[in-house]
């Protein structure tokens, strides 16, 4: 036949030339037969039956790994990392153990454990191996409605809507915290009226404030707490566990945060019918309780990864600082009592006991020096050379352990952020094999070639 094919007989013949190779490789394959595998132009050579011990990889499955077979060279070609591959190959040939090789990085051989398909078990086999914490299992509702609303909640990254609401929840604390600072300004003060009069030969002062609730700020500061409620009795309502959400730090921060503006509301209803002294004792409480609002600041936790690491890093480093804080107590202890003594016989001296010296020595040994006080003797400036290069060397010795937890932690966080956009690599990957499997016979179609059939006519 001297004709060309038309396009939807290429296209059948196509097909069905392709289920016959794949059929007559699979039949090639059976028993020992052994398969030539080149990486990167390194060529190693092993059993079916070993790679057939996991038929759910890539290598394992012959309709996964057809896709790569070079028929004229008669082996399966991958372009990857080839000292990554001794570890892949000894994964087939010792039933399933996981060994990285010595002079492969970590983070390329987990990019090859995922190329390869091996599997989530044995990629975390890799990771338990290497020293990585495992990763927390997260508990969530048994209930899908209230699933949905803790996930909205509670993991901004989980939705589009979780991340709308986080907006949301952002603003709102940026706001919050606009107003704490704001009405501490002397333009946006409310203004006292100091009536001063005189009783049994004593003066006291006696301040009038002007209305609370009609305060702008006041209102401002009302809207925000209805929305901080309401985050907060939502997410207890529908948390997994109760226990849990009340251990949770975070949680802590959030009932904190809304209590000041309570304790206010109660002030100002009770205030009116209190006499004067217990009126100032009251308002005393209250910028004491009012102050607790700054907390609010740590509410942009739940929104950053980046303060999520810093606090993890701090909570994985306490140690260290706990042994930072002990020996910054002994200099401080050692070298307020040597200025002490070496300035004793110094009338201007500004050390004039132990106790004083304790600020000059925590500011001089956090290389911070204000020079509020300093030595003036000879001996004391010796003192204070030594204060200063200790509090050095104190405070450099466990630096290096906390940034050694901070370099963990990030890249803990960037190995999850890379494993929740694993499904999404691996299905442009999918993509890419199938337009390369395809891509002779377009390229035929387009040229207008003809294709033999089985008998090799044309």
């Amino acid at each position: 036949m001297n004709e060309c094919l038309n396009e939807g007989d290429i296209s059948r013949f196509s097909k069905e030339r392709h289920d016959s190779l794949v059929s007559e490789q699979i039949r090639n394959e059976e028993g020992n037969q052994r398969v030539f595998i080149n990486i990167a132009g390194l060529r190693y050579e092993t059993q079916l039956k070993t790679l057939n011990e996991f038929p759910d990889t890539l290598l394992g499955d012959p309709q996964k790994r057809i896709h790569y077979f070079d028929s004229m060279r008669n082996e399966y070609f991958f372009d990857r990392n080839r000292p990554s591959f001794d570890g892949i190959l000894y994964y087939y040939q010792s039933g399933g153990k996981i060994r990285r090789p010595a002079n492969v990085p970590t983070d390329v051989f987990a990019d090859e454990i995922v190329f390869y398909e091996l599997g989530n078990e044995a990629l975390n086999q890799f990771r338990e191996d290497e020293g990585f914490l495992k990763d927390p299992e997260i508990p969530l509702p048994t209930n899908d409605y209230h699933k949905q609303l803790w996930l909205l909640f509670e993991y901004p990254e989980s939705s589009s809507a979780a991340r709308g609401m986080a907006l949301v929840s952002v603003l709102v604390i940026v706001i919050s915290i606009l107003i704490f600072c704001l009405e501490t300004l002397p333009e946006f003060r409310e203004e006292r009226d100091f009536n001063i009069f005189k009783n049994s030969g004593n003066y006291s002062e006696g301040i009038v404030y002007l209305s609370t609730f009609t305060d702008p700020f006041f209102l401002i500061e009302t809207t925000c707490i209805i929305w901080f409620s309401f985050e907060l009795v939502v997410r207890f309502a529908v948390c997994p566990s109760s226990s849990a959400f009340f251990q949770n730090i975070m949680n802590i921060i959030d009932i904190v945060s809304i209590i000041p503006y309570f304790v206010t509301l109660i002030t100002e209803l009770v205030k009116q019918t209190e006499p004067n002294g217990q009126q100032n004792m009251s308002l005393a409480i209250l910028r004491i309780v009012r102050l607790v609002r700054v907390f609010r600041i740590f509410k942009l936790s739940r929104h950053s990864k980046g303060l999520q690491i810093l606090g993890q890093t701090l909570k994985a480093s306490m140690r260290e600082l706990g042994l930072l804080i002990f020996f910054l107590f002994i200099g401080v202890i050692l070298f307020s009592s040597a200025v002490y003594f070496a300035e004793v016989d110094e009338p201007n001296s500004q050390f004039v006991s132990i106790p004083d010296g304790f600020w000059w020595a925590v500011v001089t040994m956090t290389t911070v020096g204000y020079g509020d006080m300093c030595p003036i003797t000879l001996g004391g400036k010796m003192v204070g050379t030594l204060c200063a290069i200790a509090g050095v060397l104190t405070i450099a010795l466990p630096v290096p352990v906390i940034v050694s937890n901070f370099n963990y932690f990030y890249h803990r966080e960037t190995e999850n952020e890379e494993k929740q956009s694993l499904p999404i690599e691996m299905e442009k990957i999918s993509l890419n094999i199938l337009t390369r499997s395809g891509s002779t016979i377009s390229l035929k179609k387009n040229n207008g070639s003809c294709v033999p059939d089985k008998n090799g006519k044309m």
